[in-house]
């Protein structure tokens, strides 16, 4: 058996609860990745994101690349070393990055040239590049370079796009085969489905992958901009054609209600700033729905930012303290208000992964629905 599987240990409905194995540790799913674009997950130290239930991080191949650069992490030791994070890493192929910098790069079959956001200076990517700096870094779960577009698009363009993603995802497992036996011991490469909201396009693409054949498949092109039902519509037309028996992430999503509805279509995996960069910005989830501690009505709160929440924010601190470190400014309201988010992010997994074992997450989902409704008719 492989260093890395995927273990099925229980369905209800399309969703899914099972154990991704990897030489660095058991990945449950399913699975919510914290980013840690730069090598780290703002706000937060390396012990503290473990504290939260992460199972593995996020890291990104474009931003690594262009600084400190993907040869210096090498010669310190790799990304895990760099970083003190010894759990498993999937890092993002930099794609979408790339992408959005529509006004400093230009497309061509072979890749993409760029210029650097920091000084400006032409960088190129390609398949092979990228997965060269994914390999240099030492990630678990190397991503496919893709192209992702804006959407809406018209049909002719998104298909377009998908057939190039499909013949750089054919390069990018050449060359992630072309890594040493060593590097690529117990590491997986995971392909990226593209076809915008288009099923027959996403199906076509589910199928070329499958052709290809990875040790994952990644739902990208979506929480770009289009409305849920649109996302979840997508889900529907695609996950069923995907591998029953490996692991289905969907990239850069998203809100617990976004969450909570691809487990129900099927995915296993996922990923988003949102929880992090909401702490910084003084915004709270919870159970009862999204909370804005720059809100005068919890200035003369003193009860806990969530009741039944372990973590410091919640433990240590009452909503009138959070308030108030959020209108002063004070570095220690993002600390806290972001290792709460991962920490209520980290709960709602372990919540959907004990519904799916005991084959009632529509129920779950209902109650939870509900009480978030009653929190915002008050």
């Amino acid at each position: 058996m492989s260093n890395f599987h995927f273990e099925l240990l229980a369905r209800d409905g399309e969703a899914r609860t099972g154990i991704i194995h990897t030489p660095r540790g058991a990945i449950r799913t399913p699975a919510f990745m914290p980013v840690g674009t730069a090598a780290t997950v703002k706000a937060m130290l390396p012990q503290s994101v473990r504290e939260t239930g992460a199972d593995i991080l996020l890291g990104n191949t474009y931003h690594l690349m262009l600084r400190p650069g993907a040869e210096r992490i090498a010669r310190l030791g790799g990304l895990h070393k760099f970083m003190d994070w010894p759990r498993p890493i999937l890092t993002d192929s930099g794609g979408f990055q790339v992408m959005s910098l529509s006004a400093l790069r230009k497309i061509s079959e072979e890749g993409v040239k760029f210029q650097s956001h920091i000084d400006g200076h032409e960088e190129f990517l390609s398949p092979e590049r990228a997965m060269q700096i994914q390999a240099q870094l030492g990630s678990d779960i190397q991503m496919v370079f893709d192209e992702c577009p804006a959407l809406p698009a018209a049909h002719a363009q998104i298909e377009k796009s998908m057939m190039l993603s499909m013949r750089w995802a054919k390069r990018s497992k050449a060359a992630f085969h072309e890594q040493s036996e060593e590097e690529r011991a117990g590491r997986a490469c995971f392909g990226i489905v593209q076809g915008g909201t288009f099923a027959d396009l996403r199906t076509r693409s589910a199928q070329a992958l499958q052709e290809i054949g990875f040790d994952g498949y990644a739902v990208g092109g979506l929480a770009v901009g289009e409305p849920q039902s649109a996302m979840f519509e997508t889900l529907e037309a695609t996950v069923p054609h995907l591998p029953a028996e490996r692991p289905r992430y969907l990239m850069g999503v998203g809100k617990p209600d976004d969450i909570v509805g691809a487990v129900l279509r099927g995915v296993d995996m996922f990923d988003c700033v949102l929880p992090t960069r909401s702490g910084r910005n003084g915004q709270a989830f919870t159970a009862e729905g999204a909370l804005n501690l720059k809100n005068a009505r919890f200035a003369d709160d003193p009860a806990p930012l969530e009741p039944g929440c372990d973590c410091p924010a919640c433990r240590q601190f009452s909503r009138a303290y959070l308030h108030h470190t959020v209108k002063s400014g004070e570095i220690i309201a993002a600390m806290l208000l972001t290792w709460h988010n991962l920490s209520h992010y980290q709960r709602l997994m372990d919540e959907m992964r004990q519904a799916i074992a005991q084959a009632r997450l529509s129920e779950w989902a209902k109650q939870r629905n509900r009480a978030a409704q009653i929190t915002e008719s008050y």
